[in-house]
């Protein structure tokens, strides 16, 4: 441990002026953030819960404005009833499905559990290939970029309907799109097909920039609220920004058409929802914070890691490659025994659903499943990646990644 403690005072030294450009963007989102819950005059009754169908749902309805305002879109539909952010990204895509359009995936193949609910592994019943949505898919260049003039080519078939962003890299290898690239491909598909829809999924990827994917052209954006936006407080539901009509559409797949959002009750209440909005921007640069350590601690002990610590980021995971399995299962271990819940806990690898390989997942999180809480997992798969994303906090971020180096070392 003695040399871990020596290392992270080299690392912490080299992330200081990484950190304080972190501080930068934090401190423009809150004001952005502060700003929007002034002008929507929110105030304590807001807060409190409604039962049975929840129309007037004060707190749920200005809960929507704030996103709206903050993610600079024409309107949002913020619901504790999404059970995770692959059933938000799901319902912006119905949104502008047609039986017999296409969905173009313009970053290559979706993540797991979208492929799951696109329809790619299997006929699942109630996917959009099962009701008649084709699919098809641009692939990245070899740098991992968007190929645009491949994306122009795709976009330009006229029933291609939507095209599919993911912000995030998932369990690929190529970075997080930047709000740059994601604004370029809004740009080449609306040149050849202004009524095709690009809907970004979102994941990870709120707050860690100035700018959200709704203001450089993206019609539509989903989320989850366990994941950034949340601030580590809420303790369920997803998010669906963007045009008006579109965000209506998806708010109809998510109950019936002709009720849409207008039902749908709080019955807990709001408070956590607007606590963690207004938390997240802070909450964010914690984890991007621990990202950036995490990545030069491993750099200086040897791993690979991406994005190098001070490389621009897009999303708060960060990866590194262990290049076999036990030392992936190490560190998952001993990131789980860093956590504040469940630290006696030993992570095993097993078959999740929507997954096609086992995962290992490390997660003593305060509420189940929380990526914006410090998290590691990965596939059991070569070159046996870790997946380490969150923390509430920079100083418990750093104890459990040296708690995870303390037991790889071992």
């Amino acid at each position: 441990m003695d040399k871990l403690i020596e290392l992270s005072q080299r690392a912490e030294a080299d992330c200081g002026p990484i950190f304080a450009r972190i501080d930068r963007v934090s401190l423009e989102n809150t004001k952005k953030v502060l700003g929007a819950f002034q002008k929507h005059r929110v105030m304590a009754p807001m807060f409190a819960g409604t039962t049975g169908y929840g129309y007037d749902d004060l707190g749920r309805d200005t809960l929507d404005l704030l996103y709206a305002d903050v993610f600079g879109a024409e309107a949002a539909l913020v619901r504790q009833t999404f059970v995770n952010g692959t059933h938000a990204i799901t319902a912006a895509l119905w949104a502008n499905a047609r039986p017999g359009g296409t969905l173009l995936a313009a970053t290559g193949v979706p993540y797991d559990t979208l492929q799951t609910a696109i329809g790619l592994n299997g006929g699942h019943p109630g996917s959009l290939m099962s009701f008649g949505v084709r699919y098809a898919q641009v692939e990245l260049t070899p740098e991992g970029a968007p190929d645009l003039d491949a994306i122009r080519a795709s976009a330009a078939d006229p029933s291609v309907t939507q095209v599919e962003i993911q912000r995030s890299s998932g369990y690929a290898t190529r970075p997080a799109l930047s709000i740059a690239a994601i604004g370029e491909i809004c740009r080449a598909v609306h040149e050849v097909n202004p009524a095709a829809a690009v809907i970004v999924d979102n994941c990870y990827g709120e707050f860690t920039d100035v700018c959200e994917p709704t203001q450089v052209g993206a019609d539509l954006i989903a989320g989850s609220l366990i994941k950034n936006p949340g601030g580590g407080l809420a303790p369920t539901g997803g998010y669906v920004a963007g045009k008006r009509e579109l965000v209506a559409a998806a708010a109809a797949r998510l109950t019936v058409p002709g009720i849409g959002g207008e039902c749908g009750c709080s019955p807990y209440g709001s408070r956590l929802f607007y606590q963690g909005l207004f938390m997240a921007p802070h909450t964010v640069a914690q984890a991007l914070k621990t990202a950036v350590f995490v990545a030069r601690m491993t750099e200086l002990l040897g791993y690979g890691s991406r994005p190098a610590f001070d490389a621009p980021r897009s999303d708060i995971i960060q990866s590194i490659d262990f290049g076999r399995p036990e030392l992936l299962e190490r560190f998952c271990r001993g990131i789980q025994a860093g956590s504040p819940v469940d630290s006696f806990v030993t992570p095993e690898a097993w078959d999740m659903p929507g997954y096609e390989d086992k995962v290992i997942m490390a997660a003593g999180t305060f509420v189940q499943g929380a990526s914006i809480e410090l998290s590691c997992d990965g596939p059991m798969r070569p070159p046996y990646t870790a997946y380490l994303q969150g923390a509430l906090t920079y100083e418990s971020g750093k104890l459990g990644i040296l708690s995870g180096l303390e037991e790889l070392l071992k």
